[in-house]
């Protein structure tokens, strides 16, 4: 019996770091088991250099990233989500699309690495390497969840906790 491949989205509003460092990791992590996107509400266009070096730089893949909009996962013929996770604060309280299928969805606030720019290149590698190490996290407290099996509102009790792991921005809630 071959085993089911998720589908998540990570969710950010200019998808152009945390939300792409998100992507890079799980499409590591999850390989086999987890289909990785990231998408904004807004996207700036562009993904930050500095969250392609650092995920390149701890082994993670950056092939085909692209600062894209949440509207190519809301229309028919797009990917159906089993997940969905905002990652910034901003992000996490605006009112998202309507998924089709109605996603588990948890909210995984980080601060946004990019806030550093301009504060010397030590000091944004450092905010982008920790980031990662703050996302690396909560995705391996993902993939390691029995999803298949659980129910879902132990599911989205368990996506939510992960969310409160070291380095959380904010304990608000995914707005739908």
């Amino acid at each position: 019996m071959t085993a089911r491949t998720f589908n998540v989205l990570f969710l950010c509003t200019g998808n152009s770091a945390r939300s792409i460092l998100a992507e890079g990791i799980l499409r590591k992590v999850g390989a086999g088991r987890f289909q990785a996107y990231s998408a904004g509400s807004h996207p700036k266009g562009e993904v930050n250099p500095m969250a392609l070096e650092v995920l390149q730089e701890f082994g993670f893949p950056v092939d085909g990233m692209r600062s894209k909009s949440w509207d190519e996962f809301a229309v028919p013929g797009a990917p159906k989500m089993d997940f969905v996770f905002t990652v910034c604060d901003q992000a996490a309280g605006e009112a998202c699309p309507v998924w089709p299928g109605q996603p588990v969805t948890a909210h995984w606030g980080i601060e946004d690495p990019s806030s550093s720019h301009g504060q010397g290149a030590m000091w944004e590698r450092t905010a982008f390497t920790q980031a990662l190490r703050y996302m690396k996290n909560r995705i391996d407290a993902f993939v390691a969840l029995p999803v298949q099996t659980l129910e879902r509102s132990a599911l989205t009790a368990r996506l939510n906790a992960i969310g409160q792991l070291e380095g959380a921005s904010s304990p608000r809630p995914y707005v739908a």
